[in-house]
This record gives C-alpha cells, sequence and structure tokens, in this order.
C-alpha cells in the first residue's frame, strides 16, 4: 500500500525545544548542587509534565522544599534566551518540501498546546505547510496514547498503514506505533539517549536520507 502522508510531532523534532527545556531546568538543578539524569527528566519528553514533577523531584534530591515560582521564573527566562538561538532542526524544512513536491498529505500532532505550536510554526514561518494540526486541547489523552495520531489520520482521511510518522521520543513513537503508522524517529541530542520501543527507521538527523528515500523504503 503507497505512503499518502507524513505526520510529524513538533517538540524535539521539528524545533528542539526539548534539548532548551532539559539545559534549562538541569541548570536550575546545578545552581541546588544537585543534577537532573536525562533518564528521569525523559520521562515527560513527548507527553504532558503529569508524567513527571521536575520540582518534587528537585525537592526530594535536596531534602527540603523550593520556591517553585521562583525557580518557574528563572527556568523560563533560561529557556527563553535559549530558544531565541534556535533555529529548526537541520532537513525539516527539506522534508515539508518534498512532501508538497510529492503531492503528500502533511499533518502534525503534538502533545503540546495549540499556541505553544501554531506560535513558533508562524515565527519560522512553518505553518502553511500543514494541513491539520492536532494537539493537547483536541484529545482526552496525549501521547503515549495515539489519540492525536488517530485524530490527524481521520483528518487526512489515510489509513493508518499509508502514513509515516516522525518522532523524537519514546513517548511520541509509542503514540504512532499504536495507531498502526509507521514510525521513522530523528531523535535530538537529549532523546538520542533514551530507550526507544518499537520503531521502523531511526535517522541520526533528516538530512542522512531523503524522504523520498524513506518513503521508497515503506512502499
Amino acid at each position: 500500500m503507497a505512503i499518502k502522508a507524513v505526520i510529524f510531532d513538533f517538540d524535539g523534532l521539528i524545533l528542539d525545544t526539548e534539548s532548551n527545556e532539559y539545559h534549562a531546568h538541569s541548570e536550575i538543578f546545578k545552581q541546588l548542587g544537585v543534577e537532573l539524569p536525562i533518564a528521569e527528566w525523559g520521562k515527560c519528553i513527548g507527553t504532558d509534565a503529569s508524567a513527571f514533577d521536575v520540582y518534587a523531584y528537585l525537592e526530594e534530591l535536596v531534602g527540603k522544599p523550593v520556591d517553585r515560582e521562583t525557580l518557574k521564573k528563572n527556568r523560563h527566562d533560561l529557556f527563553t534566551k535559549r530558544m531565541s538561538l534556535e533555529g529548526v532542526r537541520p532537513g525539516v524544512r527539506e522534508y515539508l518540501q518534498s512532501a508538497q513536491a510529492l503531492d503528500l498529505r502533511i499533518g502534525l500532532a503534538s502533545s503540546s498546546s495549540f499556541a505553544w505550536v501554531s506560535g513558533y510554526l508562524e515565527i519560522h514561518k512553518l505553518a502553511h505547510y500543514f494541513e491539520t494540526i492536532r494537539t493537547r486541547e483536541d484529545v482526552v489523552k496525549v501521547k503515549p496514547s495515539p489519540e492525536l495520531y488517530q485524530k490527524a489520520l481521520e483528518d487526512l482521511g489515510v489509513l493508518p498503514s499509508e502514513a509515516i510518522a516522525f518522532e523524537d521520543s519514546p513517548n511520541g513513537s509509542l503514540a504512532a506505533k499504536r495507531a498502526g503508522m509507521y514510525c521513522v524517529i530523528v531523535p535530538n541530542s537529549i532523546t538520542g539517549s533514551l530507550v526507544f520501543g518499537e520503531t521502523d527507521l531511526r535517522l541520526d538527523s533528516m538530512e542522512q536520507m531523503s524522504l523520498s528515500e524513506v518513503i521508497v523504503r515503506f512502499n
């Protein structure tokens, strides 16, 4: 069965917000004399914050309550500064252009909010590529539940077996496989060290293989 659609994750795949989130939190931890292991932080990557309470974990390490509001503000400032220097991940724009040239349907499925995703897409002039954008407001459960992908597939009018999901995290790839899709993972500097379940192809970067070459593998 021919591939008719591609559906992209957002955080960590299109724009590496995830590494910058981790490093901002990690800096807060270091200021208090402790470390934030990537394996612990990885619990919340690709899903929602309920999967890992980073400040509860910090309090556990330092052995006392922390001023969460002040730390959140500090983290926000650190993250914003880092993101001001962040560009779209290598190969992403080319993949989107290729998908259009190949007449593929193009969707996005993210556990983040629509305001978050759409804001960054507008900044980087990518919003026009996507026929549908499904975010946490559209589902009961975010990834690793398959709901976001199921909604996007329905919007695009394709079967799961006719679509490829592009992901960077274990929670995201699990959601895609639960939805019955092919899944290509393109981990970033943080998620690359995490343990993934079933996937169909792993790339270090979208520059490693063209979208056409990826599709040939699944056709």
